[in-house]
């Protein structure tokens, strides 16, 4: 039948943890539609056409949290696994999960009991399994519902920096830092009283640095990304979303718009899935492993998240007792870390015996008894209830402002929640775990970790920033520093470091410009490629010579919009790279490349560029004209390299590919069964910083030196109260199985802007449905 995948249930399927039949209907998209009689049954389908769709990404994710894929991959992964344990929650998994409500606790079971249900019938039925499996040998994990309670590490923080600016202190140099990453709102950095910078080295970072690394052969977060981690997709990783109030809208009711940016690859980061039941009815994009809907509406309320940049993490360093490393000294006084062993197996060899160790603050990540020195971190999301995983179920029942924001409480991820309901309301919520650090500690430097700065525990949901109703008429959110002019930055201390501003700044041109805005005024936004960044930096290009003379005329008479098609876009994007390059190399010592190895930050280089400083030398205005020149025809020059001497010839798309592979595709047989998507021939527009975001890696040379990486693959409009009108995309399709129709169905669409409706309604879902299937119970044994 057409639209049915190629690992669709039977039209009859018999499954184990279902108390009563289920109804699915898909779309031409493989987007399934389930009709529950009960809430639990809702979520049970939802658990097993997610891992139905996707089980190898499901069980991939499930084995790395849980610290078991060395058992599949072999030695090379234990450093991977013993950090992922070391970062489980360790306290009362099943208390936890009792002190939700009742109908969470249910629904979180039948997910699981979904997911396990497909897992069952793809033992029993080896032909169903997805090709990694026999490529790697293996079969899925069951899961257990407290897997769902102790998978907590979520990595958000800035250890990383509090590392280099300790580094940095240390040689004298700590102003440098600001290039690199400024700090917002303006703030005095100072090194935490009693920290020894010059003891501090990457080594403090320990089994946490594991964390954040790419694994040994294989990076399930970054498709066709270098092999080494250049921190592109840390520094660009976000969203766009904007809430409109109906007194700016054409129709009189809310528009909320959202579009996460995130790596790009096959699979996309998003399963649609569309659930109802007497008491739910929700519709939108989730994940993998997650429960319910992450971007969405139900029948009264819809909701988008982008990331709010909470600094959830700290690092503090423990003094360690000479004659007995396991103490360490803390309040006046020595106390003793606790030691656990856990047994790692190992593909191959015998298992590892693994000792894990925690202080007052958590886990202890590195160890140096040689210099009497242990590291440990501190992090918002292994609190004590600070569960992130089940907060989708209750956002998705939520009906109002208030019970939405009641939801957010257990929402420990740091997100920006935009909300609009049917009532005509629009709103603001930042959301997740803040700390209550000590005086004297802002989070920015790793901490003396003998007491005096240890966490009071986690501020309320109330003492981060909100907005309902704001008098501007919409809200919009890019990841830029929003907190309010009036908050109080040095007391609760939520962060200092946020996206650069110019995705932000647009949306707002638009919205402000836009006083009875439409939903196709929204999806344009989506795909707005006009770069606010680059017509402020052709306007200070200079006189050049006749030679670039027809070049520098085509640059100044660009739209600033970064086009596929357009050679100024190609020429205006080689310029910026290579001018990062020379700027970072002129203003940052040679002896500081090993801590910032670059590139300055955005919003900075064009500061600089636009009023340069001594730093340029004796003759700042000439020096940095000469600097503009230089790279414009360093510029020139490599696309007449890259892409012939013709201007007319030049496209930025031909230079900023898409090419999507297997997060696994360094393995020759899962490169055979997975081909590449898209191409050579698969162009892109935008940049890092337009709407439209899609980032790129420069290189020094190389074909792929532009290719695309990341940017938004689920794009969502919704039409708040005429809900049948909403429109998304998700790119680039349902499945994770090549020979499924949904593999990548979603790509011509997606390079088009070609929107999709969005059906929600019973009517409206019969009309689009191409496959149905009844998912029946099966009895116990």
């Amino acid at each position: 039948m057409p639209g049915r995948s190629a690992r669709s249930a039977s039209p009859l399927q018999s499954l184990l943890g279902l108390s009563q039949p289920v109804e699915v209907l898909e779309d031409r998209w493989g987007v399934p539609h389930v009709r529950a009689q009960t809430i639990p049954d809702a979520f049970f389908a939802n658990g097993y056409l997610v891992a139905r769709d996707r089980l190898w990404e499901l069980d991939f994710g499930h084995r790395q949290s849980l610290g078991r894929l060395a058992e599949v991959f072999g030695p090379a992964f234990v450093p991977s696994d013993t950090s992922n344990r070391l970062v489980l929650f360790r306290g009362d998994a099943a208390g936890e999960l009792a002190a939700f409500p009742q109908l969470t606790q249910d629904c979180a079971r039948a997910y699981v009991a979904g997911i396990n249900a497909r897992i069952a019938e793809v033992i029993a039925t080896p032909a169903l399994l997805p090709p990694e499996f026999s490529i790697f040998a293996t079969t899925p994990l069951h899961w257990d519902v407290l897997d769902l309670i102790r998978v907590r590490a979520e990595v958000t923080g800035n250890t990383r920096t509090e590392i280099r600016r300790a580094r940095l202190a240390a040689r004298g140099a700590l102003a440098y830092d600001a290039l690199i990453t400024p700090l917002e709102p303006v703030h005095d950095l100072q090194v935490p009283e009693g920290l020894d910078v010059a003891a501090i080295s990457e080594a403090d970072l320990g089994l946490f640095g594991v964390l954040q690394a790419p694994l040994p052969r294989h990076d399930i977060r970054a498709a066709a990304a270098a092999a080494a981690d250049d921190g592109t997709r840390r520094r660009n990783e976000g969203s766009n979303a904007w809430v409109i109030a109906p007194s700016r809208t054409a129709t009189g009711r809310p528009i909320l718009a959202n579009d996460p940016h995130l790596s790009f690859g096959a699979p996309g980061p998003r399963h649609v899935i569309h659930l109802t039941a007497p008491g739910l009815d929700v519709i939108g994009g989730g994940g993998a492993g997650m429960p319910g809907v992450m971007q969405g509406h139900n029948a009264t309320i819809a909701f988008g998240r982008t990331n709010f940049h909470i600094d959830q993490e700290d690092l503090f360093i423990l003094r360690t007792n000479p004659a007995d490393p396991l103490l360490y000294a803390h309040q006046d006084g020595w106390k003793r870390m606790e030691q656990v062993e856990t047994r790692i197996a190992v593909r191959g060899e015998a298992e590892r015996v693994v000792s894990l160790f925690y202080s007052v603050h958590g886990p202890v990540v590195s160890r140096d008894p040689a210099r009497n020195r242990a590291t440990a971190v501190s992090a918002t999301w292994l609190a004590p209830g600070a569960n992130g995983l089940l907060a989708n179920i209750g956002i998705n029942l939520a009906h109002d402002w208030i019970s939405f924001r009641e939801a957010l409480r257990v929402h420990t991820s740091p997100t920006n929640f935009t909300y609009a309901d049917t009532s005509g309301n629009v709103g603001w919520q930042a959301a997740g775990g803040l700390p209550r650090r000590a005086p004297g500690h802002d989070g920015l430097m790793p901490a003396p970790g003998d007491g005096r700065y240890d966490w009071q525990g986690l501020q309320p949901l109330e003492a981060l920033p909100s907005s309902f109703n704001p008098a501007r008429g919409w809200f919009g959110t890019s990841n830029e520093m929003n907190l309010p002019p009036d908050y109080p930055v040095e007391e609760r201390r939520v962060s200092f470091e946020w996206r650069d501003g110019f995705r932000h700044e647009r949306v707002a041109q638009v919205l402000d410009a836009t006083p009875r805005a439409t939903l196709a005024d929204s999806v344009a936004l989506q795909h707005d490629t006009f770069s606010v960044l680059a017509l402020q930096m052709v306007r200070l290009l200079p006189d050049v010579p006749p030679d670039l003379a027809a070049e520098a005329a085509l640059l100044k008479a660009w739209n600033g919009r970064v086009d596929a098609s357009s050679a100024a876009a190609a020429l205006y994007e080689v310029w910026w790279t290579r001018l990062e390059r020379a700027l970072h190399a002129l203003i940052i010592p040679a002896a500081l490349h090993d801590l910032l190895p670059g590139p300055v930050n955005a919003t900075v280089q064009l500061s600089l560029f636009q009023s340069p400083d001594a730093r340029f030398g004796v003759d700042p205005v000439s020096a940095r004209n000469r600097m503009l020149v230089e790279q414009f025809r360093e510029a020139v020059q490599e696309l007449r390299k890259r892409l012939g001497p013709l201007p007319a010839a030049w496209q930025w798309g031909a230079l900023h590919t898409i090419t999507l592979r297997h997060p696994l595709a360094s393995i020759p047989a899962i490169a055979a069964a997975f081909p590449p998507v898209g191409g050579p021939s698969t162009q892109s527009g935008g940049d890092p910083y337009t709407v439209m975001a899609r980032w790129y890696s420069p290189q020094t040379s190389g074909a792929d030196a532009y290719a695309t990486t990341g940017g938004a693959s689920y794009l969502m409009v919704c039409d708040v109260g005429n809900w049948d009108r909403s429109l998304y995309l998700n790119f680039p399709g349902q499945s994770t199985d090549p020979k499924s129709p949904h593999y990548a169905d979603f790509l011509p669409v997606w390079l088009r802007g070609a929107m999709q409706p969005l059906s929600f309604t019973t009517h409206s879902v019969d009309a689009v449905a191409v496959h149905r299937t009844i998912l029946r119970p099966k009895a116990q044994p």
